[in-house]
């Protein structure tokens, strides 16, 4: 009887997910064929190793900042704004992708930490072309970060501010003008 399609992708779920949620050491196998539905047996099947669920997790957060870099090029805002505006995390795959693979190189993972910086890497390349200078794209990669961070603090007791509506399109408009001017 042949598996599930969806069931691979079922147990990357859950591994990233246990990443996400309670961190690299909680992700072992055995907790990620229970969060998955599937057996120690289901789960070898599709990933021999920690290491193969490892290395299939950071092929699909690379997935996901492709398809990302195509619509920062692709953005009729401009892709600063784009890049800026998709800084705020919303819990979309990217964001819990991302989140994932850092719980792995904060564990350890040289291949998880040179992954993190290599989307850095391809982001910058992005935005490059639409910057002044080195000095303006630092800006640009430094509110983004900063978006990220004051999100990711929204959840706790610390409210992270981080600008909506005509706030966020201020700081946008900003930020473009000293990235261009």
């Amino acid at each position: 009887m042949s598996r599930p399609p969806r069931a691979r992708e079922s147990v990357l779920d859950a591994f990233e997910a246990l990443l996400v949620d309670e961190g690299e050491r909680a992700a072992t196998m055995d907790a990620t064929a229970r969060a998955a539905g599937v057996s120690k047996g289901g789960l070898l099947y599709h990933f021999g190793s920690k290491d193969a669920l490892e290395t299939a997790l950071i092929d699909r957060l690379r997935a996901l900042v492709d398809e990302d870099i195509e619509e920062i090029s692709a953005a009729d805002e401009g892709p600063i704004a784009y890049f800026l505006r998709s800084s705020a995390m919303e819990d979309d795959a990217l964001d819990r992708a991302i989140i994932a693979v850092s719980r792995l190189a904060q564990g350890g993972s040289a291949a998880a930490g040179e992954t993190l910086r290599d989307i850095r890497r391809r982001w910058e390349d992005a935005l490059r072309p639409h910057a002044k200078d080195a000095a303006a794209l630092d800006l640009v990669m430094l509110v983004s970060d900063g978006l990220y961070f004051n999100n990711a603090l929204q959840g706790g007791a610390i409210p992270g501010p981080v600008p909506t509506g005509a706030g966020m399109d201020d700081l946008i408009a900003l930020v473009e003008r000293a990235a261009r001017d």
